[in-house]
């Protein structure tokens, strides 16, 4: 009778009390426990493990279709696009996580500049985090900061970091779990509304004023242009949901090619700066030649494949030089993903190329600048 059900049970189509009599069974007949696990393995080849999270572009897909049919009064910039995506698909994610799921550990990983490092926290916890960083674009735009009043420190503005270990600090992990969610999606939710109609009034201003990507965000010792704030929350919000999908066991995809290519495209754009600093504070060797500003320099050609790919000049000498792709030195390639699993200080600088030809110092310093590019 038992053994008739092993097919029923690897399929979980027994009944609760069929099921508990079948494992309990197993327990002490080998070779139906061997068969149990032939059959089990069976099924697992029948399907693949996919994720049961819609295809991350079909949000877009839906909206672009009812935008065609009836344009939107005050449209969502693109350059907030990914954004709006990437937090809804978090929001998913997290819509339907149970209790204990929200303490489960978490490992949050950069790259400081010289060596990889961590930091342990809970689902909760990086739900704050990302409360309390994406805090610095609301205040840029004159929303509420999300950070209580006096709680950071006097003088410069404080950073991603310590805004962080703040928010931590004050926040128990008991009121984290509970009220997370529902602050960081209030926070998002008014985060895109009032950059769509800051966005919408700067465009009727005749140009009067700047334009809302042309203001910056101040993140504390380095300022962002409004529109790539909103890029680098964007990038942010979604690896940090890979870090709360793998905590639960969950998969979760990348974002849609559109969407990746400009977070790609932003990383790369800041290789540039990154370089310079690296050699101001010491961790990078000096320049190697010397350009007038607007001239052409020593450049690195980076080509990134993949759906979200392109190619991007880098140029070495300095942030001022002009990239040359004829004063080319160098030549890095490397998958999409893997660009951005760097970016984020999850893979070692000299582990990431796929492939590269040239100028070894030039490669290594584009790859460390790539890495240096993460934060807590």
């Amino acid at each position: 009778m038992l053994t008739s059900l092993l097919g029923a049970w690897a399929l979980a189509a027994c009944s609760p009390a069929e099921t508990a009599a079948v494992e309990a069974h197993l327990t002490d007949c080998a070779p139906c426990a061997e068969e149990a696990l032939r059959l089990r393995d069976a099924v697992g080849l029948l399907h693949a493990e996919d994720s049961l999270d819609l295809d991350p572009m079909l949000r877009s897909r839906v909206l672009e279709g009812c935008l065609d049919r009836r344009p939107a009064r005050i449209p969502t910039p693109a350059w907030a696009a990914p954004y709006d995506a990437e937090t809804a698909r978090l929001d998913a994610l997290l819509r339907d996580m149970a209790e204990a799921e929200w303490r489960a550990p978490v490992r949050l990983r950069w790259f400081d500049g010289e060596r990889q490092a961590a930091r342990e926290t809970t689902v909760a916890g990086v739900l704050g985090h990302l409360l309390a960083v994406d805090g610095l674009v609301a205040t840029g735009i004159g929303l509420p900061d999300p950070m209580p009043s006096g709680a950071l420190p006097t003088g410069p503005g404080a950073g991603p970091q310590t805004r962080t270990e703040v928010y931590w600090a004050l926040d128990d992990a008991g009121q984290r779990a509970q009220a997370a969610r529902e602050r960081w999606r209030e926070q998002s939710h008014a985060l895109i509304r009032d950059v769509s109609f800051l966005a919408a009034e700067d465009a009727g201003s005749g140009g009067e004023r700047p334009a809302a990507p042309d203001r910056r965000v101040d993140y504390g010792g380095f300022t962002l242009p409004l529109r790539d704030a909103f890029l680098d929350r964007a990038f942010e919000c979604w690896l940090h949901a890979g870090d709360v999908a793998q905590a639960v066991d969950y998969p979760y995809e990348p974002p849609g090619p559109a969407h990746l290519n400009q977070l790609v495209d932003l990383a790369a754009r800041q290789l540039p700066g990154a370089i310079a600093a690296r050699r101001r504070s010491g961790l990078a060797p000096p320049v190697r030649g010397l350009a007038a500003a607007g001239a052409p320099g020593r450049t690195l050609h980076l080509e990134v494949e993949g759906s979200g790919g392109g190619d991007w000049y880098i140029p070495l000498d300095s942030p001022g030089t002009r990239a040359s792709p004829e004063r080319t030195v160098a030549h890095i390639a490397l998958d999409d993903l893997e660009f951005c699993q760097l970016a984020a200080g999850h893979v070692p600088p000299l582990d990431a190329a796929a492939g590269q030809d040239g100028d070894p110092q030039a490669i290594q310093d584009v790859l460390y600048a790539t890495a240096s590019l993460s934060r807590l």
